[in-house]
């Protein structure tokens, strides 16, 4: 089996620790490792070193190489992001030309297992499924009524592979509203969208003819160029015109292949904001609910998280509910229930012409 780690987001949700420079997938949020490495890891346990790829933003290659060492996994670099479907296209050409009809594991640098075992044994399983051909994707179980994810609604089930059983897609849906996210968690047919795919090179470059045909055209003149000299002139003028779209939204809405999902269940989160990294770490809290990483100290004060990197010491007093992230250049202070506004700030930096700390 082939893996593809995912690298090349810019996680503007976990402003001001993470930057253009230095996205969210390679911090030490999770643990202490960065959540790229622990991806990397993680794969490693069903995946052989020279079958693992990663696909990075060009500006990060120097970073994951100082990152891994020797350790380091291929690595393709795109000159700028272009959203999943352009990533996971770029690796399949690349790995199309070692074995088209082999499963790949395509899956984020960024996201937090809680059991690894139970996640390769998942993606083993996914693969066998995929040797026919056929599109996987991993369905996580919800826990709760969440409305910041998108859900598969499954079908009847369709197979089992190693004693798994799984299950025909119906559709894709968008995020919901509080009412009928309570309605995907008791009704028992939707399942969270993980992001994490399983199919083979040959298939998901079938889907791109037929689903994003330009995106496909791009692809073959990239492929046409592995090896030349001007690969990477190739390359850069390719992805300067290429759609920038998700895999979801760009083949699996409108595929009109049949889609299997496996119903996982290993402690998934995509820690998608400061709040869903505060609620992560649940048994890092102290006696009064708060997250204190880095040099913090609290008094009368409940249910806060502090993130602090700088030199400083972050004291709180009487406060309720906050997050707080110190860095040595920008400091941020929000309601924690707010912190998916927090990418809003770059942005806002940006036209302010402060590009130095977004």
């Amino acid at each position: 089996m082939f893996a593809v780690i995912m690298a090349g987001g810019s996680g503007t949700r976990f402003w001001p620790a993470s930057r253009e420079s230095v996205p969210k997938q390679f911090l030490r949020i999770t643990s202490d490792r960065t959540m790229f490495e622990e991806t990397l890891a993680r794969v490693r346990l069903f995946a052989a070193d020279d079958r693992i790829y990663s696909v990075v933003c060009s500006a990060h290659a120097e970073l994951v190489r100082g990152l891994l060492s020797s350790n380091l996994p291929q690595t393709l670099t795109e000159p700028v992001g272009r959203n999943t479907a352009a990533c996971i296209g770029l690796s399949a050409i690349h790995i199309s030309r070692r074995d088209p009809d082999e499963p790949i594991a395509f899956l984020p640098a960024d996201h937090f297992v809680a059991d690894a075992e139970c996640f390769a044994r998942t993606i083993n399983a996914a693969a066998e499924a995929a040797r026919s051909g056929a599109i996987i994707t991993l369905g996580i179980r919800p826990t709760r009524p969440e409305t910041g994810y998108g859900y598969i609604e499954i079908g009847a089930e369709a197979g089992r592979a190693r004693n798994e059983p799984y299950f025909r897609m119906e559709r894709f849906v968008e995020k919901p509203d509080q009412a009928t996210a309570l309605g995907y968690l008791t009704g028992g047919r939707h399942l969270w969208n993980s992001g994490i795919f399983v199919l083979s090179a040959r298939a998901i470059l079938r889907e791109f003819e037929n689903c994003l045909p330009a995106l496909a055209e791009g692809l073959r003149e990239i492929e046409s160029a592995i090896g030349r000299a001007d690969y990477s002139e190739v390359l850069g003028r390719v992805y300067e015109r290429i759609q920038s779209v998700s895999i979801d939204y760009g083949v699996m809405e409108k595929t009109s292949s049949p889609v299997f999902v496996f119903k996982a269940d290993f402690g998934w989160s995509d820690v998608g904001s400061w709040q869903a990294l505060y609620e992560l770490r649940r048994a890092d809290y102290d006696e009064q609910d708060n997250l204190l990483m880095g040099d913090a100290v609290a008094i009368g004060a409940k249910g806060n998280f502090v993130y602090a990197e700088s030199e400083r010491v972050v004291a709180l007093l009487g406060v309720e509910n906050l997050i707080v992230v110190d860095t040595p250049d920008a400091v941020l202070v929000a309601r924690l229930d707010r912190s998916q506004d927090v990418k809003k700030f770059p942005e806002m930096l940006k036209a302010r012409g402060r590009s130095d700390v977004a």
